[in-house]
């Protein structure tokens, strides 16, 4: 959680009000697909266990 909150920092720190909006969007929407896939796979990114269902396939940066 602390890396999410230095992250939105950053967000506030940049500037533009149509720059923050954005970033703030794509930052919720990625985290909130982390969790879907984390609750899918029941484990975390990069996470190994046993009850693990499924696995990631990664992602890659994209603009919105």
């Amino acid at each position: 959680m602390t890396n999410d909150r230095i992250a939105l920092r950053k967000l506030l720190e940049r500037g533009s009000d149509a720059t923050f909006l954005r970033e703030t969007i794509g930052f919720a929407a990625h985290r909130l697909m982390e969790l879907d896939a984390e609750e899918v796979c029941s484990a975390g990114y990069g996470e190994r266990s046993a009850e693990r269902e499924n696995q990631r396939n990664g992602y890659w940066k994209r603009d919105w």
